[in-house]
């Protein structure tokens, strides 16, 4: 009796034991198929999050101005996600940031989570954006011609046609695909040859061609699709409105004001009341008269700190710039609405320098943006400009052998940092048929600024698709 009550005993130790490890065996298998579908929904609600950004990418290609995902209100925005058979199995939230005056990117903010586990929540930010038109180290909408002494840094565009007989280091794109190349770039009947064909009366050349490296290191493309100037036009009226809002506006005076930058953010302003004896000129339109666009007396008008918000500062008049730039800001010269013969022009006697890498200029002239006779002799301009009708450029002045000609028609250098897009063409220096230059600056520099594509000047015109710039996970 006793053998048998211990072998009873025994057995029921052993089953108690085998039924805890069962049930230890079978809770710890529960708890890793647990862990497994965990470690899946985690990885799915970040997928979810990346399907959230995929779909605003394709809502920005369709409606690129709505940043309310089409719903006119305040977000975030809600969305069921369905694998591929259509069953639903999450949501991804977004939250939009759209463009400001500080930035041109739109920040995209999307959550996703899975319905088995919704507290698994992942989020990734990205950082989208147009760039800007100062992605180009020159924007032309007329042709252009850079000689066999000229050197080309960053990338270039022409509405027209490009003779291109120098160095380049990155693409040049034309918006033609054939072009009639005139005598004031080299081609007339008697040097007309391949690639060109004289035809009518005119050389016919490619929208690009030239003895430039160019050619054969696959830096020329064209054609494509050409800039529209005018659209800058229909965002000078966006910048008035802004600038009358939250900026700095300057209504028209007469002969203009004067801007001058300091370093801790502020920009005194000036009334010009005088300008200088009137002097001869010609301008690359092949007009030569008088005329004055140096300063001869002005008077103080107000000191204002440079905006926070970045909204622009809009002059309904012409405009002298310079001094040192704390911030980053953008000026416009415009006389609204548009008519020709009351187009406003920026002018530069005097250098335009940035206080800190992460400072930025912006000058927007409805016309000109021009170099004046009284200019510094080693003038720098760190700024992007646009002349939105006109050119940018030093007009000729010849050098008489009296004052002012005889001291200020020939200076010694000019250095750019940034962006030189014009209507027409640009020029600092004028040469003779000998390559001597005989009025402007003998020495020129233009350095491209490529941070600019995508953290341009404030309300800096932006051309092209969006781009993803930034892209992280928050945690």
């Amino acid at each position: 009796m006793r053998s048998k009550g211990t072998t009873l005993v025994l057995v029921l130790v052993f089953g108690v034991i085998f039924t805890l490890l069962l049930e230890g065996l079978i809770s710890l298998g529960v708890s890793r198929t647990k862990q497994v579908r965990q470690k899946l929904a985690w990885e799915k609600s970040l997928n979810i999050a990346e399907a959230g950004i995929d779909y605003y990418r394709w809502h920005l290609a369709h409606y690129p101005n709505d940043y309310q995902d089409g719903t006119g209100t305040p977000g975030p925005y809600l969305h069921t996600y369905t694998d591929t058979s259509g069953q639903a199995i999450g949501f991804f939230s977004l939250d939009i940031i759209p463009p400001s005056g500080c930035s041109s990117a739109v920040e995209i903010k999307s959550t996703g989570w899975t319905n088995d586990f919704p507290n698994l929540k992942r989020s990734v930010k990205i950082k989208y954006a147009q760039p800007a038109l100062a992605k180009y180290a020159f924007l032309i909408n007329t042709n252009a011609w850079f000689g066999n002494t000229e050197s080309l840094k960053g990338p270039f565009h022409s509405n027209g046609g490009i003779r291109m007989d120098g160095w380049q280091n990155s693409l040049s794109t034309s918006a033609k695909q054939t072009y009639v190349c005139g005598p004031e770039h080299g081609c007339d009947a008697s040097t007309c040859s391949s690639p060109c064909n004289w035809t009518g009366g005119q050389c016919i050349c490619p929208g690009i061609w030239g003895t430039g490296i160019g050619g054969t290191t696959g830096l020329w493309k064209y054609p494509v699709q050409a800039v529209d100037f005018n659209k800058i036009t229909q965002d000078l009226a966006t910048l008035k409105t802004e600038a009358q809002s939250s900026g700095i506006y300057l209504g028209n005076l007469g002969l203009g004001y004067h801007l001058h930058f300091k370093s801790d953010s502020t920009v005194d302003v000036y009334k010009v009341k005088k300008l200088k004896p009137k002097v001869w000129y010609c301008d690359l339109d092949g007009n030569c008269k008088q005329g004055s666009i140096n300063i001869q007396t002005e008077t103080f008008y107000n000191t204002y700190n440079l905006p926070p918000n970045c909204s622009p500062i809009f002059v309904e008049d012409n405009v002298w710039v310079d001094g040192i730039v704390h911030g980053r800001v953008t000026v416009v010269a415009a006389k609204l609405p548009d008519t020709a013969n009351t187009n406003k022009n920026i002018y530069i006697s005097h250098s335009i320098l940035k206080d800190n890498d992460q400072s930025v200029l912006g000058l927007i002239a409805q016309k000109d943006v021009l170099i004046t006779l009284y200019s510094d002799d080693d003038l720098v301009v760190e700024a992007a400009m646009i002349a939105q009708k006109g050119h940018i450029c030093r007009w000729y002045y010849p050098k008489w052998n009296f004052d002012p000609y005889k001291t200020y028609a020939l200076r010694n250098s000019i250095s750019t940092f940034g962006s030189t897009i014009t209507y027409g063409e640009w020029t600092y220096s004028w040469v003779n048929s000998s390559n001597q230059t005989v009025s402007g600056y003998k020495n020129t520099s233009s350095n491209y600024d490529s941070s600019l594509t995508f953290d341009p000047p404030p309300y800096f015109p932006v051309d092209g698709e969006f781009q993803t710039i930034q892209w992280v996970e928050e945690k």
